[in-house]
């Protein structure tokens, strides 16, 4: 009996700490028509060198973004689109295929999915092919919140968990693997700066997953 109780507790405990790093989740696919799988494919050929039959990626890296304004669902709007707004002249000219991301987060840290994490989306130049996007509802003048935070660490944990995770670098910081093996970019002119998520943003949720050990550079 006393061997039966103890059992009993351990297994209660387990379940407790399994509740606590439980994750939530939330599916809100976009479209991914045939024409998006179509320019998705172009893109990983003239852009990173890779000839593939489906847009699948294997997951290296994650990437913080915020989304400079809007709201989830403007953004889930605009992301949902395959093809750019012409007002994006230099991204068009590259192609036609629209930004997204495969994940973004409400300013309360709730963590909306839009397509499955190995698919490819369109979201840091060179990085594409092997980095996972979570855009973040909000924008310099709009600082991420302490929610965001929150969700940011524990989505970062949970795909280090699912994928082999290296990286975790935030939008503004990408450029430093421009001279690496893992750059892949055939025009060596296509680079645009970038000052998002914001460094104080990067460095709490670095805090919350230091034991992870993700690396920032090459």
């Amino acid at each position: 009996m006393k061997n039966l109780i103890c059992f009993l507790f351990l297994l209660i405990g387990s379940f407790s700490i399994a509740q606590k790093n439980e994750i939530k989740i939330i599916s809100k696919p976009i479209s991914y028509n045939e024409e998006r799988v179509r320019l998705s494919l172009e893109y990983l050929k003239d852009h990173h060198g890779l000839v593939q039959k489906t847009p699948v990626i294997v997951p290296k890296m994650v990437v913080l973004h915020y989304t400079a304004g809007g709201t989830v669902e403007s953004n889930y709007k605009y992301f949902n689109k395959t093809h750019l707004e012409n007002t994006r002249n230099i991204l068009k000219k590259q192609s036609t295929l629209n930004v997204s991301s495969q994940f973004i987060i409400d300013r309360d840290g709730t963590i909306y999915q839009l397509m499955e994490p190995n698919m490819f989306a369109r979201h840091t130049i060179g990085l594409n092919y092997c980095a996972i996007g979570i855009e973040n509802i909000g924008s310099k003048k709009q600082p991420l919140t302490e929610e965001q935070v929150e969700a940011n660490a524990q989505l970062v944990r949970y795909l280090t968990q699912k994928y082999k995770i290296e990286y975790l670098i935030g939008h503004s910081e990408y450029g430093v693997f421009r001279n690496s093996n893992l750059w892949k970019e055939s025009d060596t002119k296509y680079f645009t700066g970038k000052e998002d998520p914001g460094k104080d943003f990067m460095t709490k949720v670095r805090q919350k997953v230091s034991d992870l050990k993700l690396k920032d550079k090459p």
